[in-house]
């Protein structure tokens, strides 16, 4: 089997309805009451942040990262980051997490937070964040809450309530 070939654009509103069929499809109808979901529900996801792989016009995978706030801090939530089953291991998933970041070292946030599986996530320069210092609004597991910091000075600011943010 050959390695697909991705082309990686910002979601567009033609997006849309294949992005939320992929999430009915990997997080099913238990994704509206876990946390970081109900956090993201408050606030769109910059547009500026929020991408599509695509493999021959079919979408491959997408990623979302949502504006918030840790205390002082403005942050951003990563998620959902979803890849469609036929193109798992494949390298779509790794690529949208390296166009996210990158684009999103360039605005003004201090850092990314998620709450996800570390073993995946380290190889992207998240660290676990240690326990209290951010408390998420509902329950979340701290082994799985992740942070990326992009400025130590002001990602040390980063602690407290996880808010959405609406500017």
């Amino acid at each position: 089997m050959c390695r697909p070939e991705f082309s990686l654009e910002q979601e567009l509103p033609l997006h849309v309805e294949a992005i939320e069929q992929l999430h009915r499809d990997a997080f099913g109808p238990g994704r509206f009451a876990r946390t970081a979901f109900r956090v993201r529900e408050a606030v769109c996801p910059d547009s500026l942040l929020s991408f599509v792989a695509l493999s021959e016009g079919h979408l491959a995978g997408s990623v979302r990262l949502s504006p918030i706030s840790i205390g002082k801090c403005r942050a951003l939530l990563l998620g959902p980051l979803a890849v469609h089953p036929d193109f798992k291991n494949a390298g779509a998933g790794r690529l949208l997490m390296h166009r996210a970041i990158e684009a999103a070292r360039e605005l003004d946030y201090c850092a990314i937070l998620l709450v996800g599986d570390f073993d995946y996530y380290v190889r992207f320069g998240f660290e676990r964040v240690p326990l209290g210092r951010i408390v998420m609004p509902g329950p979340v597991d701290p082994g799985r809450l992740l942070l990326l910091s992009f400025d130590k000075v002001e990602s040390d600011l980063c602690s407290g309530m996880v808010r959405p943010l609406i500017e």
